[in-house]
């Protein structure tokens, strides 16, 4: 799998799992403490985030890390 792949396949499952949750991308943004337009360029693809930012993301979702990295959704 090539990194824009990658990258497209944490960004879905960031979607998928904050849908499962019940939240919005504001919500999700607001409890990252990052801006709307930030949750929506990751969610989106178009930015690729950093550890740290993945690292907030799952502690926002209430997840393991390996669930954003690590697909078992297929």
């Amino acid at each position: 799998m090539n990194s824009k792949s990658y990258i497209k396949k944490v960004s879905a499952n960031i979607k998928l799992l904050r849908k499962e949750k019940g939240l919005t991308q504001v919500e999700l943004a607001a409890a990252c403490n990052f801006e709307k337009q930030n949750m929506q360029r990751i969610e989106s693809g178009k930015t690729a985030p950093t550890l740290k930012t993945l690292l907030k993301i799952a502690d926002a979702l209430d997840v393991d890390i390996q669930d954003i990295v690590i697909s078992n959704r297929d």
